[in-house]
């Protein structure tokens, strides 16, 4: 795919960088604009144009192209204004598609919960089961990374992908399906529209449902024909699958459930039940997910990648009988807290932090519904960190599990994580 005119790169980080060197190799004297809503605009050999002043751009047709990184809404009208003039809007996906679908065998996992880990395990099943197979998206690497270097590619993809997403699948699969990300969306029945993309489509491609999607109506309706599902794992293949989690590092009945979905997937694929065994036994937590640490005798749990309350949920069941001191809230995007509250005393959850600023609905909640609950409001996660530590006689493990993205006071869930037990160890090591 060849640019006759300039382009626009909308959007800095992993994607746009990855964009940039695309189209470096593929046509180096091509003039590429940069512009970012926030933050660092640093992307190499690009010409930046402030947001004021993109509509005059488009006016004057200074560019062609629009290539739209994940983290910024399609829903903005300035990309309506953009396409009433004749301006294409694309993405890093769809350049991948455009440069290297051809020939190879595409495997698109999403849900609210769950995808990266499914992905990962999916990944190490085929891998080990000597398919020639990548992993790219928001796990992996960025998709032009990938390029053509695998005859089979596993892409783990958000919303905010599956929406942009403008070629099939050769097999699809959705973890579960619960509001979030409902601000760039716009509203949650729009959410869950983007999120069904990747599979209501016209098209035979086999569809995998988690268990969390199966029960759900829309998943349903979107699937359009049971027909297309895979097959369930047999008494043998589900047998094994559980064997080797009781010996993996994955935790959890949720993940149970990720090993499941990744094992028929991976049998769809080529892979084998010795590969998917082999897989599980392989599997390392993935960063800021149920990521483990102790000091002073205290486990640290970084769940940070947790921003949506039924993530929190799943970190919460996965230490049965142990006293939690939890520390959730963050960044608005309605969520619904109440039956995440509902079900803290029953986690053993003895102490909760809440931080701004869904932690305000977090902390009322639970001082109506679980008084017995200890509910602290510290201002951000270095006064909740000292708080629990003054009051480290009254649970056995800590659990950073937000239910909430970090924008409002970190740059992301990573630098979060991080943060957290930075913390823990200086004060608990």
């Amino acid at each position: 795919m060849l640019f006759e005119e300039p382009v626009l790169i909308y959007g800095a980080g992993r994607e746009a960088l990855s964009t940039r060197a695309f189209l470096k190799a593929q046509q180096p004297d091509l003039r590429v604009f940069l512009t970012v809503d926030s933050g660092a605009a640093d992307i190499p050999d690009t010409e930046f144009l402030p947001p004021d002043k993109i509509k005059a751009a488009i006016k004057a047709h200074r560019f062609g192209d629009i290539i739209k990184s994940p983290g910024v809404s399609r829903y903005k009208s300035i990309f309506d204004i953009a396409r009433d003039a004749g301006i294409a809007v694309t993405s890093n996906l769809n350049l991948w598609e455009h440069a290297f679908r051809h020939g190879r065998t595409v495997i698109a996992i999403t849900g609210t919960k769950g995808k990266s880990t499914t992905a990962t395990l999916l990944h190490l099943m085929l891998t080990r089961s000597r398919v020639d197979v990548g992993l790219a998206g928001n796990v992996g690497v960025a998709p032009l990374d990938i390029a053509d270097k695998h005859a089979v590619v596993i892409f783990e993809l958000s919303s905010y992908q599956t929406a942009d997403m403008n070629f099939l699948p050769d097999i699809a699969a959705i973890t579960n399906l619960y509001p979030e990300h409902v601000d760039w969306h716009g509203g949650v029945e729009r959410y869950y529209h983007d999120k069904l993309h990747l599979i209501d489509r016209d098209g035979g491609f086999p569809v995998a449902l988690g268990a969390g999607a199966r029960s759900n109506a829309l998943v349903a309706k979107a699937t359009r024909d049971h027909r297309r599902l895979l097959r369930d794992l047999n008494a043998e293949e589900q047998a094994a699958v559980e064997a080797a989690m009781s010996r993996s590092r994955l935790k959890g009945a949720h993940n149970l459930e990720n090993a499941l979905l990744a094992a028929q997937i991976a049998l769809a694929a080529g892979g084998t039940l010795e590969g998917i065994v082999l897989g599980i036994r392989a599997f390392t937590p993935l960063p800021h997910r149920l990521e483990e640490h102790t000091f002073g005798g205290t486990l640290f749990v970084n769940d940070s990648i947790a921003t949506n309350p039924e993530a929190t949920k799943a970190a919460l069941a996965s230490y049965p009988g142990q006293r939690l001191a939890l520390i959730a809230g963050g960044h608005e995007r309605e969520q619904n807290y109440a039956e995440l509250v509902s079900l803290l005393a029953g986690y053993g959850v003895t102490t909760i932090a809440c931080l701004p600023v869904t932690g305000s609905r977090l902390a009322s909640a639970t001082s109506s519904i679980a008084p017995n609950i200890t509910v602290l409001t510290p201002p951000d996660l270095e006064a909740a960190m000292q708080a629990l530590y003054e009051r480290r006689d009254q649970f056995d493990a800590a659990i950073l599990s937000p239910g909430a993205p970090s924008y409002n006071q970190f740059k992301d869930f990573e630098e979060r994580g991080r943060r957290f037990i930075d913390l823990a160890k200086s004060l608990f090591g």
